[in-house]
């Protein structure tokens, strides 16, 4: 009996052994991506190839096209049309603007995303999963559910190369501030693919397709992120010591004894109406 319960116990050390190997021998396969990574492209445009605001040419349909118009003369008024603008997740694509650095970690079946801000956590499942065919709905988020597959473009042993799809994205999202709109419907798609500069380990590109009902065809802009030497993790809370608040569709700010001050200049004060609902009327 105690025999065969030594040979019991060096078949599970050697199981356990061999398992402890394989994980280690699965992590030398995965680029080094670990850490703290920052913008490297401005944040003003989402694609830095051209200038910021109109200027982006950005392939939207006419209907799209007007709501970006608006969006722009919104702008100028000091109305409230972007969801950044008090605190709100960003969600996918704009995610990887990168407004706040964000932190990579590779797991052989999850590549995690930890973002300082907008939203705090994105996941790419690299475990060959298929996509979910129920409940889709109810996995909606502002980051979305995002399937990767690792590649090994130059036959080294090594992968050097995350293809990502992500779906399931809900909404409000924009693509940049300036007001480029996503569709309504919330049926975007977004490809990327990432991989380390050659010349440079410390920069990562990003190349990204978005294809979206907005749009006439598929929108591809390329990024890039640089890794931050020396990196210090700090919690970034949007919502602390936010001044920021809309009343009645505009934009104010307060000030430090939180009095509400303009954004722009001759901008009227807010209508008094979105005081009375909740609050009894007092004579001055």
């Amino acid at each position: 009996m105690i025999y065969r319960r030594s040979i019991g116990a060096a078949a599970l050390a050697a199981g356990l052994c061999m398992s402890i190997a394989a994980v280690a021998e699965d992590a030398t396969k995965y680029p080094d991506w670990d850490g703290l990574w920052g913008r490297g492209s401005p944040v003003g445009a989402w694609d830095p190839a051209k200038p910021p605001g109109p200027r982006q040419e950005a392939p939207l349909t006419p209907e799209y096209q007007a709501v970006y118009q608006s969006n722009l003369a919104k702008s100028k008024t000091g109305t409230f049309f972007d969801i950044k603008a008090t605190c709100g997740p960003v969600g996918m694509p704009r995610l990887m603007i990168l407004y706040e650095p964000i932190e990579i970690v590779i797991k052989p079946r999850t590549t995690y995303m930890l973002a300082e801000s907008m939203p705090p956590i994105r996941r790419i499942y690299s475990d060959r999963r298929e996509w979910p065919k129920q409940e889709a709905e109810s996995r909606r988020n502002f980051a979305g559910y995002s399937i990767g597959q690792w590649l090994d473009t130059d036959h080294d042993g090594t992968y050097d190369t995350l293809e990502v799809e992500t779906r399931y994205m809900q909404g409000p999202r924009l693509f940049e501030s300036t007001g480029i709109p996503l569709h309504e419907d919330n049926e975007t798609i977004v490809k990327e693919k990432m991989y380390l500069e050659k010349a440079d380990r410390n920069i990562l590109r990003n190349e990204i397709t978005t294809i979206d009902h907005a749009l006439t065809k598929p929108w591809t802009v390329n990024r890039f992120y640089r890794r931050v030497a020396s990196p210090i993790y700090d919690e970034y809370n949007c919502t602390e010591d936010n001044r920021w608040v809309s009343i009645g569709g505009k934009l104010y700010l307060l000030d430090a004894e939180g009095y509400v001050m303009p954004i722009q200049k001759d901008q009227p004060p807010p209508d008094p109406k979105y005081l009375q609902k909740y609050f009894a009327k007092t004579k001055p």
